[in-house]
């Protein structure tokens, strides 16, 4: 039976739906963040596009991208808004939250936990001591991929890469040309499931000259990605091409946009489950060093958790993903 797992985490809230064993769904919730389905009164600041599109700057903080705009708004009026996606980074530059006006009063949208309560599916909270569920699952390595892009499955990879247009995902492999297309249309489709990508999603394939092989790499990705989604055919390329909801942004895109606030989240958590008397010191990169130190809430909570104090150690020669814990009589 599937169920999910929920971790209330430092600096991060974690979730990952459990099916036979391992992670068929991921998600990290950075806490403060404007959710989808917040409903937020702002005023309307810049009209972009007359009768498309403008820019809302919200009273509680930030801005959003207003679509529609009807006549009735005009620059300087106030209005609610409902963000129906979440803003997020991308190569070069920050998507601010999409936006529509509604006459419904003001409210949080709802967060991670509350969305897995209302999913219908089990919950189970994971204790930030003893055992590991979502480890034992495989979530460092998960990170791993989200962060590296590298996927591998068996007698192939996937290189995914995530530009603004779409995530692409590139598969290669040692397999006979049509064994490796149908697996590499499978992986592709659990990677999307797994890290929740949303958008355009480009899937190349090796070339099939046949329709009927072109068909059974398609009908892969289907038997493993729950809709709703709409997709094309693959054509004579080999490019296959998906389209799903976006509300948020996927976990590659949420990780590779700040990997040093993933790293240092990362050595936190490692941090609170690490065993042995007395306090802990953490030893990481100086960027990952830098980002806990500019939280002492992170800190405060740390230490709470281990019940001891909490030291931090630059190493320059690390890298950002390095970091080690040991525990200390400090």
């Amino acid at each position: 039976m599937a169920e999910w797992l929920y971790e209330s985490g430092i600096g991060e809230n974690r979730a990952a739906l459990i099916e036979d064993g391992s992670i068929a769904e991921a998600i990290v919730e950075l806490p403060g963040e404007l959710r989808a389905g917040t409903i937020a009164a702002g005023r309307l600041t810049t009209i972009l596009i007359p009768g498309r599109r403008a820019i809302v700057t919200l009273f509680r903080g930030g801005e959003a991208l207003l679509e529609p705009v009807t006549a009735k708004f005009t620059e300087g009026a106030t209005l609610h808004v409902e963000i129906v996606r979440e803003g997020f980074a991308e190569q070069g530059r920050a998507k601010l939250p999409k936006a529509r006006a509604t006459d419904s009063p003001e409210r949080d949208g709802p967060s991670l936990r509350e969305r897995l309560a209302a999913s219908g599916r089990e919950m189970t909270m994971v204790p930030t001591v003893g055992a590991d569920p979502l480890e034992d699952a495989g979530w460092s390595e998960l990170i791993e991929e989200a962060i590296g892009g590298e996927i591998a499955f068996p007698g192939g990879g996937l290189r995914m890469s995530l530009t603004p247009a779409m995530t692409l995902f590139d598969v290669d492999g040692a397999l006979d040309v049509v064994a490796l297309a149908v697996a590499g249309a499978e992986a592709a489709g659990r990677a999307v499931r797994r890290f929740g990508i949303g958008g355009s999603i480009g899937i190349d394939l090796p070339t099939l000259a046949a329709k009927e092989d072109r068909q059974k790499a398609a009908a892969a990705l289907d038997a493993v990605l729950p809709q709703p989604f709409e997709r094309t055919a693959v054509n004579g390329f080999g490019f296959l091409q998906v389209v799903r909801k976006r509300e948020r942004a996927s976990l590659p895109e949420l990780l590779q946009a700040d990997r040093v606030g993933a790293a240092a989240r990362a050595l936190l958590r490692r941090a609170e489950r690490s065993g042995g008397p007395g306090g802990r010191l953490l030893h990481a990169a100086p960027p990952v060093i830098a980002r806990i130190d500019a939280n002492p809430e992170w800190l405060h909570t740390l230490s709470a958790r281990v019940g001891g104090t909490v030291a931090l150690r630059a190493e320059p020669g690390l890298a950002i993903s390095a970091g080690h814990v040991h525990a200390s009589q400090i």
